[in-house]
């Protein structure tokens, strides 16, 4: 408990708020004792848009001093304040989707998704081609790079756990509109040219769709050409038998 003089400085800490003249002071919440010689007063702060905040007034008392001082005055939070979420880099607020047209997005300082294009990557093709030309390119994806990318459409919405793939009569891997990409991932993506299916997407080899080049519809399916015949709704007749007999013959007169 804060010493006698520290605890009885309620009205000296309301009115240091009412003066600031910042927002109206609500109920008294109590006091703390900060150490022998400081102690915080709280009140509820009567403010529209800070629910749950506090007015917290430190005031202070030497050890022969008869009457506390204001030391400091805040507005702060309480527990059940209504408070904004804890502030991140826009590096990491970045979401797939942001990037709008005309929008830069540069890769942050010694991105893991990169490598200089004149390290070995351990990508056979991209390695082969750097040493050809010299350089190859500024920068290629690293190994950590393409597994991450590799991670997310596996089992994004054109890996083999998807709905779609579930309800598939066959693979893209087994598919004539497959086109497998380049590199170290060639043996688990490629891109789908079925304009009518996941046309431009990177699919994985073990996804699928009902558009697989193989398809075939089960019998009946489609529309008829011609309206089914009803018996039901023709009226049958007995044919009219002919009166010229075997033999015979019409005159033609």
């Amino acid at each position: 408990m804060p010493r006698p003089v520290l605890a009885d400085a309620v009205d000296l800490a309301r009115a240091a708020v009412v003066e600031l003249r910042e927002g109206r002071v609500g109920d008294y919440l109590g006091v703390t004792s900060e150490d022998d010689f400081a102690a915080t007063h709280r009140f509820a702060a009567d403010i529209a848009g800070y629910r749950g905040w506090q007015w917290a007034v430190v005031v202070a008392a030497g050890p022969d001093d008869e009457r506390a001082t204001v030391s400091e005055l805040a507005l702060l939070p309480g527990p059940d304040a209504l408070v904004a979420p804890q502030w991140l880099p826009w590096d990491q607020r970045i979401r797939p989707g942001d990037l709008s047209p005309g929008d830069l997005l540069a890769p942050t300082a010694e991105d893991p998704r990169l490598v200089p294009g004149y390290v070995a990557t351990g990508d056979p093709e991209v390695d082969d081609v750097a040493v050809t030309i010299g350089l190859g390119r500024k920068n290629v994806m690293s190994l950590e790079g393409r597994l991450d990318a590799a991670s997310r459409w596996f089992e994004g919405e054109f890996g083999p756990e998807s709905e779609m793939a579930k309800a598939a009569p066959s693979t893209c891997g087994l598919c004539g509109f497959f086109l497998p990409l380049a590199g170290s991932l060639q043996a688990g993506f490629g891109v789908c040219g079925n304009e009518l299916a996941a046309d431009g997407r990177v699919v994985s080899v073990s996804y699928g769709c009902g558009a697989h080049s193989d398809t075939t519809l089960p019998v009946g399916a489609g529309s008829p050409q011609f309206d089914a015949f009803d018996d039901g709704a023709v009226e049958l007749t007995a044919r009219a038998t002919s009166s010229v007999g075997v033999g015979d013959s019409a005159s033609t007169e």
